[in-house]
C-alpha cells in the first residue's frame, strides 16, 4: 500500500491520528481495494476518464491503439477531522488511500482501455438512459436506522446495478445520494455488523464503487450530487471520486471554512444528441425548509437558476437532473395524521426569484432522488414533469406517499397536478427510451429489471400506466385548482 499523503492544511492531523487509531483503520482500508475504471460526463458533453488505484503511479492510457498518461486528480490522504452532521465521538478522520487518476477523451473513439480494462464509450445520440437514484446503505445513529448492508434483499443496490447492465444503456444517470455509512454498525446489529463506515475511501467502496461496478463497465455516468455529498457529510470523497470539474484545494470540503465554496459548483450541460441536453444542478446544500433571502445560500441558488436559464438555451428539449425534487412530494406522519409535503422551499423560493415559473420555458423533464420512492407528477399548465427516482438501495421511507393526492394538492404555488403516479412496494431503477424529438418513454422496473409500470413523457406533459392492479402505484388526474404547498 503507498505512503499516505497528508495535506499541508491539515496540520492539526497528528493530534487526530495517534498509532492505535491508524491501526484500526488500516484494517479496512486496504481490504477490497481494486483497480477501478469508470467514465464521467462532464461539462459541454466531456467524457472524462477515471482510474482509482493504490498504485504509487497514475498508469498509461490506451486511446484508439495509443497509449497517453493520465493525469493524478488526487493522491492518497488522510484527512483531519471536521465538523460533520454527526457527533464528534461518532465521527473519525477521513481515511483516502486510493489515488484518483483521470483523463479527458478526446472525440472520434474507437477504443480505449486502461491497463487492460475496457471502458465505455460515449454515444453521440444517446437513446437508452438508466435513472437511478438513493443507492448507499443507511448507518445513522442519530436516527437510529441500521439497514442491513451484510443482507443482499434488504441491500439490493449491487442486484440492480447487475440489472441495469444487463439493459446495455447509452448513458446513466445517478440522482445523489452515494454514501449513506456515516457510523458505526453496533455490534448487536449482525445485518451490518463489520461494514466500513464514515466518509473515507474503504466506505465508498463498499457503498458504491463495489456494487455499481458492473454498471459502471458498461456505460458512461452523469453524476448529480445529493445531500449526502455535502460538506459536512461524503463532501470530500465527491470532489476526489466524481465531480468533473476540476480538483481545487480550496473547493475539497476538508476545511469546514470553506464550505462555502466546497457547498456549490457550476450548473453545466451534457448533449444527448437532436438538441436535447441534460443539465446538472448542484444543490447538495439546499436544506428542506425555507431560508431568509440574506441567507448566502440564496444568492448561490439564484445564481444557480441563471446557469440553467443560459444552458437551456442552447437547446431544444432540456431535461433537469438534481438531487431534491423541486417539483414533487414527500410525506410525513404527525399525530397519527399523513401530511404531505411539497417540492423543496429553497429552490422554489430562489428560483422564483428569477422566474415565476420556477424553469425557463424549454425545461421539460425534471430527475430528482432524495426522496426514497418512485414517483412522477404531470401537469396541467406550464410546468415540467418531474421524475422521483430514489428508490436504488437506500432504506425506503417509513411513510409512503399516498396512492391517490387529495384534489388541491400541489407541489408549488401555481403548478396545477394532473397526473401523478408512485410506486411504493420496492427496490428499482427506471429506464428512459427516447421515442422521438421531445419524447421518451419510462419504465419503472424492479430489483430484477421487471416492469412493473410504464410512462409516456411528450414535451413537458407525462402519464403513467399502473400495469398490476396489487400495487400501489395509481395514474390520476386532480382539478386544476391552485393551492400555496403546505410549509415542510
Amino acid at each position: 500500500m503507498p505512503a499516505l499523503v497528508s495535506p499541508a492544511r491539515t496540520p492539526a492531523l497528528a493530534g487526530w491520528l495517534g498509532a492505535s487509531l491508524l491501526g484500526i483503520l488500516s484494517a479496512q482500508a486496504c481490504a477490497n481495494q481494486a483497480d477501478q475504471a469508470y467514465v464521467i460526463m462532464g461539462p459541454q458533453g466531456k467524457a472524462i476518464a477515471r482510474w482509482l488505484t493504490t498504485d504509487a503511479t497514475c498508469p498509461d492510457i490506451r486511446i484508439n491503439g495509443h497509449e497517453e498518461p493520465m493525469h493524478e486528480r488526487v493522491a492518497p490522504a488522510v484527512v483531519a477531522l471536521r465538523p460533520t452532521a454527526s457527533p464528534e465521538q461518532l465521527s473519525k478522520p477521513s481515511r483516502f488511500d486510493l489515488r484518483v487518476c483521470e483523463y479527458t477523451l478526446p472525440e472520434h473513439l474507437h477504443t480505449v482501455s486502461i491497463d487492460g480494462q475496457t471502458l465505455p464509450l460515449p454515444h453521440a445520440d444517446i437513446r437508452h438512459i438508466v435513472v437511478i437514484g438513493d443507492t448507499g446503505c443507511r448507518l445513522k445513529a442519530g436516527s437510529g436506522k441500521w439497514q442491513d448492508c451484510n443482507d443482499p434483499a434488504s441491500y439490493p443496490f449491487g442486484q440492480i446495478a447487475r440489472s441495469a447492465a444487463a439493459w446495455h444503456p447509452d448513458l446513466v444517470i445517478h440522482v445523489g445520494d452515494y454514501l449513506y455509512r456515516e457510523n458505526a454498525c453496533p455490534a448487536d446489529k449482525a445485518g451490518c455488523k463489520g461494514s466500513p463506515w464514515g466518509y473515507g475511501s474503504d466506505a465508498w467502496q463498499a457503498d458504491f464503487f463495489d456494487p455499481a461496478r458492473p454498471l459502471l463497465a458498461v456505460a458512461p455516468w452523469i453524476v448529480v450530487r445529493g445531500n449526502h455529498e455535502s460538506c459536512q457529510r461524503a463532501g470530500q470523497g465527491w470532489w476526489r471520486f466524481l465531480d468533473p470539474h476540476s480538483f481545487k484545494a480550496d473547493q475539497d470540503c476538508d476545511l469546514a471554512s470553506q464550505d462555502n465554496i466546497g457547498n456549490f459548483s457550476a450548473a453545466y450541460a451534457v448533449p444527448l444528441g437532436g438538441h436535447a441536453q441534460v443539465i446538472v444542478l448542484d444543490t447538495a446544500a439546499a436544506p428542506n425548509k425555507p431560508i431568509e433571502p440574506a441567507d448566502t445560500r440564496f444568492a448561490q441558488f439564484a445564481r444557480l437558476y441563471r446557469q440553467m436559464a443560459g444552458l437551456a438555451s442552447q437547446a431544444n428539449d432540456n431535461i433537469v437532473a438534481n438531487h431534491q425534487p423541486i417539483l414533487g412530494f414527500a410525506a410525513r406522519k404527525t399525530h397519527q395524521h399523513v401530511e404531505l409535503l411539497p417540492g423543496n422551499p429553497v429552490l422554489q423560493q430562489a428560483f422564483a426569484s428569477r422566474n415565476p415559473q420556477l424553469f425557463p420555458d424549454n425545461v421539460q423533464l425534471l430527475l430528482s432522488g432524495h426522496v426514497h420512492t418512485w414517483e412522477q407528477v404531470g401537469f396541467a399548465n406550464d410546468y415540467p414533469s418531474q421524475f422521483v427516482t430514489g428508490f436504488s438501495g437506500t432504506q425506503e421511507e417509513t411513510v409512503p406517499l399516498p396512492a391517490q393526492l387529495p384534489a388541491d394538492a400541489t407541489p408549488a404555488h401555481g403548478a396545477r397536478v394532473n397526473a401523478y403516479s408512485s410506486w411504493a412496494s420496492g427496490f428499482g431503477y427506471m429506464t428512459l427510451d427516447r421515442t422521438g424529438p421531445d419524447s421518451w418513454s419510462a419504465a419503472i422496473r424492479n430489483v430484477d429489471g421487471q416492469i412493473v409500470d410504464t410512462c409516456v413523457i411528450q414535451g413537458k406533459h407525462s402519464r403513467c400506466a399502473d400495469l398490476d392492479p396489487g400495487h400501489p402505484s395509481r395514474s390520476t388526474s386532480n382539478p386544476a385548482q391552485t393551492t400555496e404547498s403546505p410549509s415542510r
